[in-house]
């Protein structure tokens, strides 16, 4: 067992043993750094700290405890800083100060395992607006806590958190951390946060956060200039003090090749997958860890060596942990293994899906849906594995920033036909293509306009949209072969087989080892015609059951749907298959079908 000693003298920031509470910080041009707080009436030099020899500050304070909140004293010269504990695991808020945390928690029993890549639908919801109880502030890790019910409902088995460390005010979407080791104090702080995991994966959901690595701030930002140094007028020992500090959001690029900061950043990754329990993170924005401006001669090579090493580690220690890059370069580098020359993410967002996705269902004449687009969107994968993809039609990028949720660009009324039977068959192409569906808040109930982290979701919204969330749900269920008929959707295969240009029609199938129950055969109809013998290449002989169509009464009032449960086939070769078959086909709609045996 350690003692007292070895634990106080050990980590960074406020460090609680038994007898007190220690410090540590990393200050290496100042000349003399202190500890203040209430405790002290915030007096500079009266719990001094010694410098280690190393650029690291030491205290240990016995009169201390958890709750107690306390800064760093900073002097450099004639200059004197009071500055927020960069490791600091809580603020009062994004300018108040630090708080001494206890990081232990009841876990009681908490040894959930996130499901298999292949097996994972992920719900991307942003805290402050999912489920806001009031009009005056923002929702709450608690206010999430209150619909764990109903995503498990809906059948989603993994959430994906938008950054929820201290932010600049209450208001954001989150990509501003002003304090990357705090919780966001609005949204409940540490223990809610933890509470939100132990309560999500009661319920079989696991919980991936958002980081935000690629800068910090640009506002509130303690870490600027820290301990008085600089270079070139910019943001000192945590930045880059020259051309590589240049980010599309300020001048606060971490300089990813000091190794102090490069052990902070591994550190706080490590902290919320080790602390909170964590399943899986997702970076922000890795286009600028690894270059500053995606121009491969401005490149940063020592932040594609910090992935490396952060994501090397987490599948050493957390290999059922997940790693999911937003790099929107089509790059299958990110996502192969570091022997290879990758970056060892275990998937990315795949651009190569979202955006012909999204144009072929936008776009108003079907004369102008690329039916090429779409057949590669839905075979594109990275490398061998299909899963080394996150595929999806709305985001929280992708529904904002001069773009609106799939059913408003293609209808100013997006309640109306046309926005939900195409909104709908883009859907269907999320959960049936090979890789890891994502849906974003409210996109099950056709959530119109376009995401603001101001406007909280309105849930009576669902009751008027009960039948598309029906279809969500649905689809979830097929997507995990949670009846035990479309293992396929699950599996690495998929052959595109049939391409109809002119008349805007796509066949594929799935599978995960062949055979009944297993392969799969999505047919997807991207005009407004109604076919009622439609021929398409079968992969296997016999009966196919209609698991879903998209077109059915059930999803919509006005909807027609195809009229048959189930379809045979003949010897007629067609598609490259030896068997096919004639299907009805509703407009805009899309038939998935399997066999019992």
């Amino acid at each position: 067992m350690e003692s007292v000693d070895q634990v106080a003298h050990r980590g960074m920031g406020a460090i609680v043993h038994q007898q007190g509470v220690a410090f540590r910080v990393w200050a290496p041009h100042a000349h003399r750094v202190s500890v203040v707080g209430p405790f002290n009436d915030w007096q500079a030099g009266d719990a001094p700290m010694e410098s280690e020899g190393n650029g690291y500050w030491y205290a240990d304070l016995p009169n201390l405890k958890v709750g107690d909140q306390y800064k760093y004293a900073v002097v450099n010269g004639d200059r004197e800083f009071l500055r927020n504990d960069p490791y600091a695991r809580e603020v009062t808020n994004s300018v108040g100060d630090s708080v001494i945390v206890d990081t232990d928690f009841d876990w009681d029993d908490d040894h959930f395992v996130m499901a298999d890549w292949n097996r994972m639908v992920i719900y991307e919801l942003h805290v402050g607006t999912f489920n806001r109880a009031s009009a005056d502030s923002p929702g709450t890790f608690d206010d999430v806590r209150n619909k764990l019910e109903y995503l498990q409902w809906l059948g989603v088995n993994a959430i994906q958190i938008m950054p929820s460390a201290e932010f600049a005010g209450d208001i954001s979407w989150g990509y501003n951390p002003a304090h990357i080791f705090a919780v966001e104090s609005a949204y409940g702080g540490p223990r809610a946060l933890k509470q939100l995991v132990k309560d999500a994966h009661r319920h079989g959901i696991a919980v991936i956060l958002d980081v935000v690595y690629n800068h910090f701030g640009p506002s509130d930002l303690d870490l600027w200039q820290f301990d008085g140094w600089s270079e070139n007028g910019k943001g000192g020992i945590y930045f880059y003090n020259d051309w590589r500090s240049d980010t599309p959001w300020g001048d606060t690029r971490p300089d990813y090749g000091r190794g102090e900061v490069r052990q902070f950043i591994f550190d706080n990754a490590m902290m919320w997958l080790e602390e909170y329990h964590m399943d899986g993170l997702r970076y922000d924005m890795t286009l600028y860890m690894r270059s500053v401006d995606g121009n491969e001669e401005r490149a940063i090579p020592e932040g594609w060596s910090l992935a490396q090493w952060i994501n090397r580690e987490v599948r050493n220690r957390f290999p059922r942990k997940i790693t999911i890059a937003e790099d929107l370069q089509t790059n299958a580098a990110i996502t192969k293994p570091e022997e290879w020359g990758g970056a060892n993410f275990a998937s990315q967002w795949d651009e190569a899906f979202v955006h012909p996705i999204r144009q072929a269902v936008i776009v108003p004449d079907d004369e102008h849906r690329n039916m090429d687009s779409v057949r590669q969107a839905i075979s594109h994968r990275y490398n061998h594995d299909a899963f080394e993809r996150v595929i999806y039609s709305e985001s929280h990028d992708e529904v904002a920033n001069g773009k609106q949720r799939v059913p408003s660009e293609i209808d100013s009324d997006s309640e109306s036909w046309f926005a939900r039977k195409r909104s709908t068959l883009a859907a269907v192409l999320v959960f049936t293509s090979p890789g890891i569906p994502m849906i974003f808040q409210g996109q099950e109930f056709l959530r119109d306009d376009w995401f603001d982290d101001t406007k909280p979701i309105d849930w009576s919204e669902a009751g008027r949209h009960d039948r598309i969330l029906q279809l969500y749900r649905d689809l979830t269920r097929l997507r995990l072969n949670r009846d035990e008929t479309t293992a396929g959707l699950t599996g690495q295969h998929v052959d595109v087989h049939h391409t109809n240009h002119a008349d805007r029609v796509i066949a594929f199938h799935r599978r995960l080892e062949g055979g009944p129950r297993d392969e799969v055969l999505v047919v997807a109809n991207f005009s407004n015609t109604r076919w009622n013998d439609y021929r398409v290449g079968f992969p296997s002989p016999g009966i196919w059951k209609v698991r879903f169509d998209s077109g059915a009464s059930v999803y919509g009032a006005d909807f027609e749907g195809i009229g048959v449960s189930e379809v045979a086939t003949d010897d007629e070769p067609r598609d490259g298959c030896p068997h096919s078959a004639s299907i009805p086909l509703a407009p805009y709609s899309a038939v998935i079908l399997s066999q019992d045996e």
